[in-house]
């Protein structure tokens, strides 16, 4: 076992880590008030109550405060620590500026053809407007009806239209994709042989999203495992506004987390303010885990390409590096990076 950290130290270095990247005084306060709480105990009765997890029985003890000093007392640096300590203290703005700048392209972007308001040629000009020099179109696969989701035929047609779009708009260019379907026994909803056309596949779960933890965990490690899928979309399945409200999907997030770095898909950060999907709590997770990600807009409309702060603004304050960014390359890097997903199955 390693030597034990000093856990008072630790919860102040997290507050003034927070009060430099100019975080709201609440929780500031929140950690040194935990700070002085956890110094006014012995230490047999400090490690006793880490031992049977009795920390949140104290005043301004939760969750996280408990998390932070069990990791501490057992020697190991506090992940929530170590998270501020790679953002540097910068504030937020700062930090999420970055890596909006940083972006080539956005890997989740419908339109007319399913569920979406605005033409290809709409959303790709408006794309371009904005700097990127990519965008994937992903519209919705046959088995989503309720999003006119696109039959073989028609995602054919798509990518005619597609091919003669990318001579005109050129260099930009519009990358063949699909937000497809995870069905509950974790494969995807389109032809194999359609899949392999593409340029980019998303996966989601848009049923059962209720599905008991064990079922749901198989499902998605299997559409990992697969090797035409390169990004697993909104992770949860949360909505957190509107009449669609619903909490996450339940999972075992590390075995998914760990699935996705094993097979290097990425895990999608989604910026459509209804979702902000994964939570925080599991985005952790991800990057503890190594995994890649994209940080996309999820836009239905051109207006909403300007979403990406949203998902900039979370990756930042949960750690997530420019370089572990998918979107972040140029199109043949993304390109040779799915393209990968195949030949290594080959």
């Amino acid at each position: 076992m390693a030597a034990p950290r000093d856990p008072v130290e630790d919860l102040k270095r997290i507050a003034f880590l927070l009060e430099a990247a100019s975080e709201p005084t609440y929780r500031v306060r929140a950690f040194r008030r935990a700070a002085q709480t956890v110094a006014g105990l012995p230490k047999q009765e400090l490690a006793e109550r880490v031992r049977r997890g009795s920390l949140r029985e104290l005043p301004g003890i939760g969750d996280v405060m408990e998390r932070t000093v069990a990791e501490s007392v057992r020697g190991e640096e506090p992940v929530y620590l170590r998270r501020l300590e790679a953002t540097g203290g910068r504030p937020v703005a700062e930090g999420a500026e970055q890596l909006l700048v940083a972006l080539r392209g956005d890997c989740h972007v419908h339109s007319d053809w399913s569920d979406g308001g605005s033409p290809i040629r709409e959303m790709a000009e408006t794309a371009r407007s904005i700097g990127h020099g990519w965008m994937a179109l992903t519209d919705h696969s046959p088995r989503l009806t309720v999003a006119n989701g696109l039959s073989p035929e028609r995602l054919r047609d798509q990518l005619k239209q597609v091919a003669d779009l990318n001579v005109e708009l050129a260099p930009f260019r519009i990358l063949t994709g699909i937000e497809v379907d995870i069905l509950p026994d974790g494969s995807l909803d389109q032809e194999e042989e359609l899949l392999e056309r593409l340029d980019l596949v998303v996966g989601s779960v848009h049923s059962e999203l209720r599905m008991e933890g064990r079922l749901m965990t198989r499902r998605l490690v299997t559409a990992l495992a697969n090797p035409q899928l390169d990004i697993l979309g909104h992770v949860t399945g949360r909505m957190t506004a509107g009449k669609r409200r619903r909490p996450p999907s339940d999972f075992d997030a590390e075995i998914v987390f760990a699935a996705a770095k094993r097979f290097d898909k990425a895990i999608e950060i989604n910026s459509r303010p209804e979702r902000l999907d994964p939570p925080k709590r599991l985005l952790r997770l991800a990057v503890e885990a190594g995994c890649r990600f994209t940080i996309d807009s999820d836009a239905h409309a051109p207006g909403q390409l300007a979403w990406l702060p949203n998902g900039c603004e979370r990756a930042f304050l949960c750690g997530v590096q420019i370089g572990s960014v998918v979107n972040a390359g140029d199109v043949d890097e993304v390109l040779a990076w799915s393209h990968s997903h195949q030949a290594a199955a080959g």
